[in-house]
């Protein structure tokens, strides 16, 4: 898929009517349903037009902060509302078909894996939990943040392996048939190493916690979004990582990343209420393999502990992409500052899907530029 580059200020399609608070996250289906979860408990699914068709709003006052669709059974829909987990069927959205409660805190996260056997939910406390979807009980706890985890993905073709960041500043790659992590890289601390100087303000007073991370199709590549407004891509290399990429492209918080399907286009969205689609395809492809040197989104709490013990792991970045070279296909001034997005195909077009501040999800159709 090629993009030209373009900057603009495009009008959104918006869909209203199917919430009355912000919308906290977003998921679609492969058969164009979308799925979206706000504050107070309210999710809502909607048609590929945008027609609501179905709402809900669970007990009690919790937020809806993570929405999945089933892989197997596209009208099923596992929902983070607090720290309980239900599934639900979108033609009978009045009850839930089950529900789970296995976080202690609130969960701000979920993730199914491809076998759709294991679905990971990330907490305030920093835990995952992993549940077993088969006998419908935790099979385990992985514990190493030490603060909020505010992602979770499962790596595509990888069912027992999982990448996690959090607002301790750690990106974190996990085996579970091991329960233990793989490798771990504090980003704050490795900005300073290359640097090899004194931090610089806007380091100091945006530190790098973590916001997002996805991984693209391919289950070994995958991106991370934070505070200090960089993107950083990262590849998996056995059980060690190296960071391929580092760019800078919006000057707040990067609250999202996203990976578009079979490709290596990357959305990100920002607190400067920007979204941009880059290409991260060349920089992967250029980045000569060296060997490794040893070495939330809305929500702020606990002092990070940069000394964890793990494996920490860092890679030279090439110094021409991480001084701003890498452009932006796509540049859209959204107005607002991004909880969630996704790229998926809606009446066989490309859209971007945006939920905000407000209580709209906000259309963007890629074939349009």
């Amino acid at each position: 898929m090629s993009l030209p580059e373009v900057s603009c200020a495009m009008m959104a399609v918006k869909w209203t009517g199917g919430h009355s608070s912000p919308i906290l996250c977003l998921n679609a289906s492969k058969d164009g349903l979308v799925a979206s979860g706000a504050g107070g408990g309210d999710l809502t699914v909607w048609s590929e037009d945008g027609t609501p068709l179905g709402h809900m709003r669970f007990p009690g006052t919790d937020d809806v902060t993570s929405v999945v669709f089933s892989h197997s059974c596209p009208t099923n829909i596992y929902a983070a509302h607090g720290e309980t987990i239900s599934i639900l069927d979108v033609r009978a959205l009045k009850e839930s078909l089950d529900h789970f409660h296995v976080n202690e805190e609130e969960i701000n996260c979920l993730s199914l894996n491809e076998a759709e056997n294991l679905l990971a939910s990330a907490d305030d406390s920093g835990a995952i939990k992993i549940l077993d979807l088969e006998n419908k009980k935790v099979s385990r706890s992985l514990k190493r943040h030490s603060n909020i985890c505010s992602s979770v993905a499962f790596r595509p073709q990888r069912p027992q392996s999982l990448v996690s960041c959090g607002l301790d500043m750690q990106v974190i790659l996990w085996s579970l048939q091991k329960a233990r992590p793989l490798w771990i890289t504090h980003l704050q601390e490795d900005e300073t190493e290359e640097m090899e100087g004194p931090q610089s303000p806007s380091q100091l007073f945006n530190p790098a916690l973590a916001h997002s991370v996805s991984v693209a199709s391919c289950g070994n590549i995958f991106s991370c979004g934070a505070e200090d407004g960089k993107v950083r891509i990262f590849r998996v290399t056995g059980v060690k990582c190296e960071q391929a990429l580092g760019f800078k492209g919006h000057t707040l918080g990067v609250s999202q990343v996203c990976f578009l399907p079979e490709s290596y286009l990357l959305l990100t969205g920002g607190n400067d209420a920007k979204i941009m689609l880059w290409d991260v395809s060349c920089g992967i492809e250029k980045k000569q393999k060296s060997p490794a040197k040893q070495t939330h989104r809305k929500k702020t709490r606990r002092a990070a502990n940069p000394k964890q013990a793990g494996s920490h792991t860092t890679a030279a970045v090439d110094d021409g992409e991480q001084h701003g070279k890498m452009s932006p296909k796509v540049s859209i001034e959204h107005g607002d500052k991004v909880n969630w997005l996704v790229g998926t195909k809606l009446k066989g077009q490309l859209n971007i899907l945006v939920a905000d501040q407000t209580s709209c999800v906000s259309v963007y159709p890629l074939n349009e530029f």
